[in-house]
């Protein structure tokens, strides 16, 4: 993209006397231990991965990690700016570390991410929190060595919130936090600017990784052993738009299909406008690609998609779910929706009910609308209470609940290949090809294997299944 800039592997170097003027920092102020830091992560997929670099990037500082903030030296939040619920948390967290920093003059607190992206809040940070050391936003995350040195060598809170459109940083470290499921992002950014939506403003535009990059990270991947690998982007499918290199998403899918190994792709989040024809077509031919697809509907009325310039229609979303079961008939579905957007009437609630009603989806995440500041629709008329869109908000869960407890119905009996992913309980959880969840009796060790496992049993939400054969 014209407003895309690389960071050279000069700036990347740079970084490194930094990283290495702060490891001797606290090897002479904590003499015989390490430092500890604690990371908070809010919000999506992408926030987890920044956090993955930023622990990298601690990591050469000589920190390890803890999970009790009382243990810490260091406190960092990646924040999120998607809904206030979020940053209402981040506020309330942020604040109760006031005590923590006065019983600990030397801890570091560091907040990052979305949230702090926007100038009203970074001030907000700055004038009513003076024990935040400092704020970091979206664009300088691989200058993180030096701020955070800065910091420290100068004795003076610091605000970086540069508003670039953003950049691709490639050669970041990566501590990651899973041993077999892995986050790979190949782009950031979003040109789409929904009315209701403050990413583009605090990630910038679309910007795509190079495929050759990608691939790279996705062997690496494989040969490190993960069994599932998950594409990230706030657009995903709208990957290399623009770009010299002429690779499509649909064309990136193929070339990590083809990488030999036993893995599973996956990928997110998608926008129906750039879900096309060819991009089912690539699912239906390559093996390794989930049958699980999140395709965010957000509304089933013409008329309040028009109003979050959702650029699709109901018919156009529903005839690419259509063609989608014709061509990959194993295909589930999973989708966002966001109820009492401003001006939405009880007509438009009714299509949107109607259309989940219609494609069957295996889950929603459904949200109730949040304005956001600096947004076209924070601005709009919005007669609609909010007990009412609550009300709303209720009987569309409801409906999903029900929906969703005939179709887990339907699985029992069938043999399926499952990842193996945790313990609850006095079971594992696996999941599924089709993103549900099955809860399995078995040792912990077979955590990060693949098994086939018969579901015997359905309920709303978590199927039970019994083991077969570990793969």
């Amino acid at each position: 993209m014209a407003n895309t800039r690389m960071i050279t592997p000069e700036e990347l170097a740079a970084q490194r006397p930094f990283t290495a003027r702060i490891h001797d920092y606290y090897a002479y102020l904590l003499t015989g231990r390490s430092p500890l830091a604690y990371v908070r992560t809010y919000g999506c997929q992408q926030n987890v991965s920044d956090s993955e670099k930023l622990k990298g990037m601690l990591a050469e500082m000589g920190f390890g990690f803890t999970e009790t903030p009382d243990e810490a030296d260091l406190i960092l939040f990646n924040t999120c700016a998607v809904r206030e619920h979020a940053e209402d948390r981040v506020f309330g967290n942020v604040g109760a570390l006031k005590n923590l920093k006065r019983r600990k003059p030397h801890l570091m607190i560091v907040l990052c991410g979305c949230m702090v992206q926007q100038e009203h809040i970074a001030e907000k940070f700055y004038k009513s929190y003076p024990f935040v050391n400092l704020i970091c936003g979206t664009h300088v995350l691989y200058r993180f060595p030096e701020l955070l040195c800065g910091v420290i060598e100068e004795q003076k809170r610091k605000v970086a919130i540069p508003t670039e459109d953003g950049n691709i940083a490639e050669g970041i470290p990566v501590v990651r936090d899973g041993t077999f499921k892995a986050w790979l992002p190949i782009m950031n950014g979003c040109n789409n600017f929904c009315t209701y939506c403050i990413v583009p403003y605090v990630r910038g535009r679309e910007r795509s990784r190079d495929p050759e990059a990608v691939l790279k990270e996705a062997r690496g991947l494989v040969a490190q052993g993960y069994k599932e690998i998950t594409l990230l982007g706030q657009n995903v499918n709208s990957y290399g738009k623009g770009e010299a290199h002429g690779v499509d998403f649909p064309e990136l899918l193929r070339r990590i299909n083809a990488i030999e190994g036993d893995f599973l792709i996956r990928f997110m989040t998608s926008h129906p406008k750039d879900a096309t024809k060819e991009l089912f077509d690539t699912i239906a031919s390559c093996e390794k690609v989930s049958r699980h697809f999140h395709l965010p509907f957000q509304s089933g009325s013409n008329r309040i998609l028009k109003e979050m310039n959702r650029r699709y229609t109901r018919e156009s979303y529903l005839e690419l779910i259509r063609y989608a079961r014709s061509v990959v008939p194993d295909i589930s579905f999973t989708s966002d929706v966001i109820v009492g957007f401003p001006g939405e009437t009880r007509e438009d609630f009714e299509e949107t009910l109607s259309l989940i009603e219609e494609v069957g989806y295996v889950s929603l995440f459904t949200f109730i609308y949040s304005p956001r500041e600096g947004t076209p629709a924070a601005v709009m008329p919005d007669p609609v209470s909010a007990e009412e869109k609550v009300a709303w908000f209720r009987e569309m869960t409801a409906l999903q609940e029900t929906l969703s407890a005939k179709r887990t119905a339907a699985m029992v009996g069938k043999t399926m290949k499952a990842l193996i992913e945790t313990e609850a309980g006095a079971f594992l959880e696996a999941r599924l090809p089709d993103n549900v969840i099955v809860r399995v009796e078995g040792d912990p060790s077979l955590i990060g294997r693949h098994a086939m496992v018969t579901v015997t049993e359905a309920r709303s939400w978590i199927l039970i299944g019994k083991i077969e054969s570990v793969l």
